[in-house]
């Protein structure tokens, strides 16, 4: 797991599986841009980072949704760091109700946040890896993307993409040596997650994994690692579900 002095972009990286996938990249040796829209907040965790890894950081308010922002963040991390070896396009957000219920400024939100903000991050991004000939990137999908999930019609629809989106940038880049591949979670022990759902339906969704709970931020983050790191080179295009066994697809 030699991450060593490599220099990561964490988006959405301040909280919740953020700042899980942060901290573990950070715990590994590698230096951080850890971006949110929470400036506070990422400051806070960039300072955290700091004091218990020693790694460089770089906190920067950053909405991943506006194309001319993400251009930005790429351009101050490299000036920071002179180059980029990791990037996590975490950022994510949802609040589950019925789709026909739904208006067409939450569907648009939700898009943006979901699926525009990756692509924004990626192309940014790419010609950089492209240039040096090496780059790990990783996509926070879910499982909602690849099975659905009731309530999440338009979130369950980009995270679908950002799997075949991960699949066939893979297959463009890796002539490049960047790999391309994606972490899929299941229901995770967040702040997002304890405020979208009842004691009841979390006692449910603990019922129904076959491990007998929902997952922490650090073991979404250990696939996350695993991806970044050395021992996944010949792994491109791939999706790795972590959820306990909820969802079991081939």
């Amino acid at each position: 797991m030699d991450i060593k002095k490599k220099n990561a972009i964490v988006t959405g990286g301040a909280k919740g599986i953020g700042k899980g996938i942060s901290l573990k990249l950070a715990e590994y040796g590698a230096n951080l841009t850890v971006v949110d829209i929470d400036e506070e907040l990422l400051l806070i965790t960039a300072e955290e980072i700091k004091k218990l890894y020693g790694v460089e950081t770089l906190g920067l308010k950053v909405d991943v949704t506006s194309l001319d922002q993400t251009k930005v963040m790429v351009e101050r991390t490299l000036e920071k760091f002179g180059q980029i070896d990791i990037l996590v396009n975490n950022v994510g957000w949802d609040i589950a109700q019925p789709f026909w219920e739904t208006t067409e400024e939450f569907r648009q939100k939700i898009i943006d946040i979901n699926y525009k903000g990756l692509v924004n991050c990626c192309f940014c991004t790419v010609p950089h890896m492209i240039k040096r000939e090496s780059g790990k990137i990783v996509n926070i999908a879910s499982d909602a993307g690849r099975v659905g999930s009731m309530g999440e019609t338009v979130y369950a629809g980009c995270k679908g993409g950002v799997i075949a989106f991960t699949k066939s940038l893979a297959r463009e880049v890796a002539r490049y040596k960047i790999n391309v591949n994606c972490v899929s979670p299941g229901p995770t022990e967040t702040p997002g997650h304890i405020e979208g759902t009842t004691p009841k339906l979390r006692e449910a969704l603990k019922k129904a994994i076959p491990l007998g709970r929902v997952a922490t931020p650090e073991e979404q983050a250990n696939a996350v690692l695993f991806f970044a790191s050395p021992l996944s080179d010949f792994i491109t295009g791939q999706v790795l579900s972590v959820s306990g066994g909820l969802t079991m697809v081939g």
